[in-house]
């Protein structure tokens, strides 16, 4: 079974900045049950739908499938929960590991996430400085519950 296993951090500064291109995302879920979800992503001219099983520590079932983007675009006008997630994904490499950073537009603005994809729940790799607190284990950073309850909902001492 295809296993996506991820740690998030809170990015703090701006270094990361330098040299990071970004490719524009619009996603939207069909389901956000804590058990499954069912995503939708238009990147440029690429649709997927992916589904996802319940997280367990920092592992889940993920299987993801190309569609067509103008599926892609259809579903996310007429069939996703709203908000949409809106974000700007960079990829940005660090000490041999490539990270991709989050930077949320819309009702998740201000919210930039960091997120490495590893091969074990185990596996060692340096944290680049701009990576700050973890969040890995708070689901309230995952995306579908961003769009159950946006960031900019979030209590001010929240994030």
């Amino acid at each position: 079974m295809p296993t996506e296993i991820e740690r998030k951090f809170l990015v703090v500064g701006d270094s990361w900045r330098r040299g990071a291109t970004g490719t524009l995302f619009r996603q939207g879920y069909l389901c956000t049950d804590p058990e499954r979800t069912v995503r939708v992503r238009l990147a440029v001219e690429r649709g997927t739908m992916t589904i996802k099983g319940k997280t367990e520590g920092i592992s889940r079932a993920e299987f993801e499938y190309p569609i067509p983007a103008a599926e892609a675009a259809e579903m996310l006008e007429r069939l996703c929960l709203r908000p949409l997630i809106e974000k700007m994904r960079y990829r940005v490499e660090h000490a041999g590991t490539v990270w991709e950073i989050d930077e949320f537009f819309g009702d998740n603005e201000g919210l930039i996430l960091a997120e490495v994809e590893l091969q074990s729940p185990g596996a060692q790799f340096e944290l680049p400085p701009w990576a700050g607190r973890e969040v890995s284990d708070d689901p309230r950073y995952y995306n579908a519950s961003l769009v159950r309850f946006p960031f900019s909902k979030w209590p001010k001492t929240a994030g």
